[in-house]
């Protein structure tokens, strides 16, 4: 769905989804459907682009509209716990809750905060095709796809993680929650994938969590939502045990995020994590 249109029907999608305990589903309607033979095109296009002089110039350029994106979208966004990262920097995976098309930059606003200026994004496949100035970044801001596509993932993609965690030392945000859910608050079980991969390489977690804050009256007359500010918790880095099976490794970190994000969730919010739906879990919402 663009930015902007109107999100009644994915509300609803959100809310049936929550009371139905399905919290990795997607939620967000007219989303790209690919056959397989389109995902093969789209991927092989994209993967060859890479090492082309015309996607070189274009990423520079992406990063530079991202860099001023982050800074207008943080403005208000205040960071707490940035001690427990400023000093790293080695290859790492960072995850956080995923509630807005735009919250990619919250995490690279607390990056930056730390010293890091530069942030890879895993993102799925369909989204290479969203329309505006959402595809050139897509293409472009170093965003890296996954995909259904086996022969891909097991090749490209595998490479290109390899490559950048642990030659190039750079931070990949992967969203273990999967799906976004619009302005949905609380922090959802996640699947063991961003996980499976820190274990593999040998990396950290970075682990954050977003804060909503409402601010009411804020929102346009007649508009569905209020404006909301941020706050970006900067959780404890996870590390591998040495001494565990990359499963094993895999399995704990992932325990030890979704914990560490249901405690920050609590702290924020007051109130202990519990899934049944109530009206405040989607920020900012009138209706």
């Amino acid at each position: 769905m663009a930015v902007g249109d109107s999100k009644k029907i994915v509300i609803e999608n959100i809310i049936k989804a929550a009371r139905e305990g399905r919290f990795n589903d997607k939620v967000e309607i007219d989303d790209a459907i690919l056959s397989r033979e389109e995902r093969k095109y789209i991927l092989g296009k994209f993967v060859k682009h890479r090492c082309s002089i015309s996607y070189i110039y274009r990423n520079f350029i992406a990063r530079r509209v991202v860099d001023i994106a982050t800074d207008l979208v943080n403005a208000k966004t205040e960071i707490v716990g940035l001690e427990n990262i400023k000093d790293y920097k080695g290859g790492a995976i960072a995850t956080s809750n995923h509630f807005n098309p735009v919250d990619t930059t919250i995490v690279r606003y607390g990056l930056k905060k730390a010293g890091r200026h530069k942030m890879f994004i895993v993102s799925q496949d369909t989204n290479l095709l969203m329309k505006g100035i959402l595809k050139f970044l897509t293409n472009y801001a170093d965003t890296i796809p996954i995909s259904p596509d086996k022969d891909y993932m097991n090749r490209h993609f595998h490479r290109t993680l390899n490559y950048l965690l642990t030659k190039k030392k750079e931070i990949i945000l992967i969203y273990p929650e999967q799906e976004m859910w619009y302005n949905y608050r609380k922090p959802r079980p996640p699947k063991r994938g961003a996980y499976f991969y820190a274990a593999k390489f040998n990396v950290p977690i970075l682990s954050f969590f977003t804060e909503m804050i409402d601010e009411p009256g804020t929102g346009k007359p007649g508009a569905e939502f209020d404006n909301v500010r941020y706050r970006l918790h900067v959780l404890p880095a996870i590390y591998p045990d040495p001494n565990l099976t990359e499963r094993e490794n895999s399995v704990l970190m992932m325990q030890k995020d979704y914990e560490q994000k249901k405690t920050a969730y609590e702290n924020a919010y007051g109130k202990k994590l519990e899934y049944e739906f109530e009206k405040t879990d989607i920020a900012g919402w009138r209706l």
